[in-house]
């Protein structure tokens, strides 16, 4: 089964290194002795993914033909267990590139404590080009009230589904009417009564600390309009809207609606299930071999324009960086409308700006299948900046294993006991 990761596995280990060292690069506040007005040869790290490599590639080009006195010099994230972790030990070593091209939201915190990030509103229009290009929303991506990671591009989370199955079980694949909880449900006995598949949906029910992405995170941000996990420095879910979510996976689980181990291959490729939970990658995954539609995350009332999970990648620039001034300049060529639809168009992944279907219409004309995730981006929420992030999630997750995958406890004692726990590991 291919597996549903905002992230190369973010290893835990990496975060609390990068959350407890003081090593590499010295303070947060990116100054550098000068550095962010040096200008300079300049090194990024970009993801492995063959895609984001060639629209790197062409950018980077494009940029050096233009700046012969500042070079950039582009290269994959080097291997091993993680990104992270191979970004928390080029922190330490202090020898961390200049910019990386594939942030995870749960890992900047750590990052800062750790003295490897520059606050990107240091430069005097810092601030301003990340909420004029980012809107509103930007601000949610804020730590310590600075701005540590630029908003980059999302894959926001939807319902895709078999079309086929859809059809073999009586829905409608064109409008299969299951935007509230209760209809929702209903589709999803329909599915497993009439035999079109063994399974309605398949989360992935292990035990990692970022699967609620993939699970409670989307239904909840849906059914509470945006509101991140944490926010203030307390666990909001412990509500009538994070209750609501719960004792609907609660339900999903108890009538066998969703296997409770996981899968062994690609479930929606091989039909054992009619829906995951995915972002726009599955169209060009999933090509021919499976004939996907794609509808938003319910919510209790079935309400119109829900809110989702944005699955975020972004930008962040290293104190180690001598060069600053450049790599500033360099960010904001690499994330201008120019460079923005050229990511469009090599990866199909969406770049957090406003108002993306007006600002890119022949790109979307010409993939009609996207465009739902172009509305889709204009309500996303992610996770949110916190200190022990892995820990908080991490907490989080056992205890929804325990409620609502396996039953072994109740929602009432989930929701207030995680809430207790991720209270205290904020406030650390």
């Amino acid at each position: 089964m291919k597996t549903i990761r905002p992230l190369a596995i973010l290893g835990a280990a990496a975060l609390l290194v990068a959350g407890c060292s003081g090593g590499g690069g010295g303070g947060g506040n990116g100054d550098g002795g000068g550095a962010a007005d040096a200008t300079g040869a300049i090194d990024i790290w970009l993801s492995n993914n063959e895609q984001e490599l060639a629209w790197g590639t062409a950018v980077v080009d494009a940029w050096n033909a233009e700046n012969p006195d500042e070079q950039v010099t582009a290269q994959e994230i080097p291997a091993g267990a993680s990104s992270e972790e191979a970004i928390t030990a080029a922190i330490t070593a202090g020898t961390a590139p200049c910019l990386v091209f594939n942030i995870a939201t749960a890992a900047v915190s750590g990052w800062v404590r750790q003295g490897g990030l520059v606050d990107l509103a240091q430069f005097e229009d810092g601030a301003s080009y990340i909420t004029d290009r980012g809107g509103e929303g930007a601000e949610a991506y804020m730590t310590d009230d600075g701005f540590y990671q630029l908003p980059w591009k999302s894959n926001p989370v939807m319902v895709m589904y078999n079309r086929t199955i859809f059809a073999d079980a009586g829905l409608d694949p064109d409008n299969p009417g299951m935007e509230s909880f209760d209809d929702f449900l209903a589709g999803a006995r329909q599915i497993v009564e009439s035999g079109a598949s063994q399974s309605a949906i398949w989360p992935s029910p292990t035990s990692e600390f970022y699967q609620p992405w993939f699970d409670f995170y989307p239904l909840y941000l849906a059914e509470t309009g945006g509101t991140m996990l944490v926010e203030d420095g307390a666990a909001t879910f412990d509500s009538d809207e994070g209750r609501a979510v719960a004792e609907f996976w609660a339900s999903v689980y108890a009538e066998g609606l969703a296997p409770q181990e996981a899968s062994t291959d690609d479930a929606m490729a091989v039909g054992t299930t009619a829906m995951q939970l995915a972002g726009p990658w599955a169209i060009a995954s999933y090509g021919d071999a499976v004939d996907v539609g794609f509808m938003p995350v319910p919510t209790s009332t079935g309400s119109g324009d829900v809110y989702t999970f944005a699955d975020s990648k972004n930008v962040s620039m290293f104190t180690s960086c001598e060069a600053q001034g450049t790599a500033w300049e360099f960010l904001k060529f690499a994330t201008s409308e120019d460079s923005d639809g050229q990511l469009l168009e090599l990866t199909g992944q969406m770049p957090l700006r406003t108002d993306l279907a007006a600002t890119f219409p022949d790109y979307f004309e010409a993939n009609p299948s996207y465009e739902t995730f172009a509305d889709q981006a204009e309500r996303v929420a992610d996770v949110p900046s916190v200190p022990n992030s892995v820990e908080v999630w991490q907490a989080f997750r056992d205890d929804y294993s325990a409620a609502v995958i396996f039953g072994t406890s109740s929602v009432e004692e989930f929701l207030s006991g995680a809430a207790e726990t991720i209270d205290g590991l904020v406030a650390e």
